[in-house]
């Protein structure tokens, strides 16, 4: 087995092992993973942090041995707080990296970082403050950052920075949590979730005060909710269907 590390700033995680394969997410400044498959331009990896699989580009991480990895493993979050940051790499050259960076391993990488670190813990209370920093962000389908994000991509990281663990796609993010009956029994910060018409959990969306909700559709924005879903204020329609409401944070 072996096992990487993200080096640069945001890296596509692809399908297939190929350009133009579709971006199911993306790994971020510091992630580190197992590599589960070689092949001479492409290696499939499994997150540590969510075990999410998908496609990677050779140079664009580098491998570290598994006891570095088991490590890792082992360390509390530092993560990346501002919106746009940068490192130093061992050529002295910048490195732009994303909110939700993950600053553990800066100096394994060789490189400098001379912001202040910041512990993630777990709290609720910021959570509403945390997702307002993504507000307007453009959505893309497998995005995880301000520069481009999708629905559940924006609830993991906004929960994450906060110190709390979500899966990756929305669906996966319904099975966990305790499910609510009513809108009135959640509070902000809960989790809201949108199926279609044959069933399948499609969306996600924050929960926020007085029937409002935070999502990413178009791009990172707040609509109103409702025993039937989510009322688009722009179109004064319903965009999404309600199917549940999770209380992931006890």
């Amino acid at each position: 087995m072996q096992y990487g590390i993200c080096n640069l700033g945001i890296v596509p995680v692809r399908l297939e092992p190929s350009d133009t394969s579709e971006m199911v997410s993306q790994v971020l400044y510091g992630t580190h993973f197992k590599v589960l498959e070689q092949r001479k331009k492409w290696s499939r990896i499994r997150i540590a942090f969510d075990n999410y699989e998908g496609w990677v580009d050779n140079k664009q991480f580098s491998f570290i041995e598994g006891d570095v990895y088991m490590g890792l493993k082992q360390q509390p979050d530092y993560l990346s707080h501002n919106l746009l940051d940068f490192v130093t790499n061992d050529k002295g050259r910048l490195i732009p990296i994303p909110l939700g960076s993950v600053m553990n391993h800066v100096q394994l990488m060789g490189h400098e970082y001379e912001g202040e670190l910041k512990k993630v813990s777990k709290d609720r209370e910021p959570i509403l403050a945390t997702a307002l920093l993504y507000l307007n962000s453009p959505y893309l389908w497998g995005g995880m950052t301000p520069f481009g994000i999708d629905c559940s991509g924006f609830t993991q990281m906004v929960y994450r920075l906060n110190g709390f663990h979500l899966k990756r796609d929305a669906s996966q993010q319904a099975t966990q949590g305790e499910p609510l009956s009513f809108i009135e029994e959640s509070l902000p910060g809960d989790l809201a979730f949108f199926d279609n018409t044959e069933g399948q959990i499609i969306h996600v969306g924050i929960i926020m005060e007085d029937h409002h909700i935070i999502h990413a559709h178009g791009q990172v924005r707040i609509d109103r909710i409702d025993h039937s879903g989510i009322y688009n204020v722009d179109t004064n329609s319903h965009s999404h269907k309600l199917r549940v409401i999770k209380k992931i944070i006890s």
